[in-house]
């Protein structure tokens, strides 16, 4: 397997360079979707566009395969981010003003074509006994995540497991990071608006006195928040944006307060918008405020599961423990939001930190930044990973 790997290592990590030279955002990723398309097709694979124009599902799947045998999938995200690239010294660095596969999306991309083409040739010679399925996604970065659209379009019907990487700078490359449970957390967006009749400062017992409204909101909400919810659940409510008035003696008859909802456990996800109904009701009240919530659902957390992480544990230690060191860490849950965990509400499945960091690097590059970076040894691992799973490891 890893003589075939190689023998596809180069045309992955050119084809990766070229998608961070070309990055495109969420729902306009059209160049890398024909791209995959036409290398796919070239390899005898009939791939199915996403209606959407961006993202395709590929199966492979074994002659004499009996209907209704679930389906082992992987997962790969193809969208960039909003944000400059500043490696401008790589040959390889964003041509795109404001756009740049800043979250390693390009290399989660590459792997998955690299394990289509090599599950092709094991298809050829009778090695793949199991169906799997091939998700290249679209939109991961724009919540509540692309994951919806391939759900929509029937991408998880038949699936029985699934799994993905992410590339992880803090993990050095030919290493995973694994953790059963919650891997990352929930992450939704709230925007809360304050309505009353305003007026001059010097009557304020006339008006009603949104500035003081909307700072006690953003004060009070939080900590009540926390008193209301298991703390177990790690739930927290952080703004980012208050927004009331023009004048020093003016009381406004408008104020905004914006901010993200984030939970480590899915019960805590699951109960956040009512109790937060709740708590602001008394507040405004207290202040004859009349109130609206958006609160924009982002994703749940992606809670790994138990016999998965097995899998892939089983599958990285034997492919790679040659006795030189660790091959498989043991990660923290991250704040971050990752609508993977879309997937995980239709069949168990896991996500795993893929390796990146480079041996000369001497600090730690940082995922969402115009300097982050890979060790492309990485694309070549993550190939072999799948792979393996695919043919040995993984169990549906």
């Amino acid at each position: 397997m890893r003589a075939l790997v190689r023998v596809y290592e180069a045309e992955l990590i050119a084809f990766r360079r070229d998608l961070h030279r070309h990055p495109e955002l969420g729902r306009q990723e059209f160049r890398t979707t024909r791209l995959l398309r036409e290398r796919l097709v070239e390899a005898g694979l009939t791939p199915r566009v996403l209606p959407g124009g961006t993202g395709m599902i590929v199966d492979l799947v074994p002659p004499g395969t009996k209907p209704g045998t679930p389906f082992l999938a992987f997962r790969a995200d193809i969208d960039a981010l909003p944000i400059d690239d500043a490696k401008t010294e790589v040959p390889y660095h964003s041509t795109l003003p404001g756009r740049a596969h800043a979250c390693g999306h390009d290399v989660h991309t590459s792997i998955a074509l690299g394990t289509a083409l090599v599950l092709t040739q094991a298809l050829g010679t009778g090695e793949l006994k199991q169906p799997v399925r091939l998700i290249f996604q679209p939109a991961e970065e724009v919540m509540p995540g692309g994951a919806l659209d391939v759900i929509a379009a029937d991408g998880m019907e038949g699936v029985g497991r699934i799994f993905a990487l992410h590339c992880d700078p803090r993990v050095p490359v030919g290493r995973i990071g694994l953790k059963i449970g919650a891997i990352t957390s929930a992450c939704d967006r709230l925007v809360l608006h304050l309505d009353g009749p305003g007026g001059h400062t010097a009557r304020p017992h006339l008006t009603t006195d949104l500035v003081t409204a909307i700072a006690r909101m953003a004060a009070d909400l939080p900590a009540a928040l926390g008193r209301r919810m298991d703390p177990r659940w790690g739930v927290s409510l952080v703004w980012g944006r208050i927004t009331s008035g023009s004048a020093p003696n003016v009381i406004p008859q408008h104020a905004e307060l914006e901010g993200t909802v984030r939970c480590l456990e899915l019960p805590g996800w699951r109960e956040a918008p009512e109790t937060l109904h709740e708590l602001i009701a008394k507040i405004a009240e207290t202040y004859r405020a009349k109130w609206t919530l958006d609160y924009h659902r982002g994703v749940p957390p992606v809670v790994n599961e138990h016999e998965s992480i097995g899998q892939l544990e089983a599958a990285m230690t034997a492919r790679f423990d040659d006795g030189s060191g660790p091959v498989v860490e043991d990660t923290e849950q991250s704040l971050g939001g990752e609508d993977f965990s879309w997937y995980l509400e239709q069949a168990p499945g896991a996500l795993a930190r893929l390796g990146v960091r480079a041996p000369h690097e001497k600090g730690v590059r940082d995922l969402h930044q115009g300097d982050f970076d890979v060790d492309e040894r990485a694309i070549g691992i993550g190939v072999e990973l799948f792979a393996a799973l695919a043919l040995e490891y993984g169990r549906v």
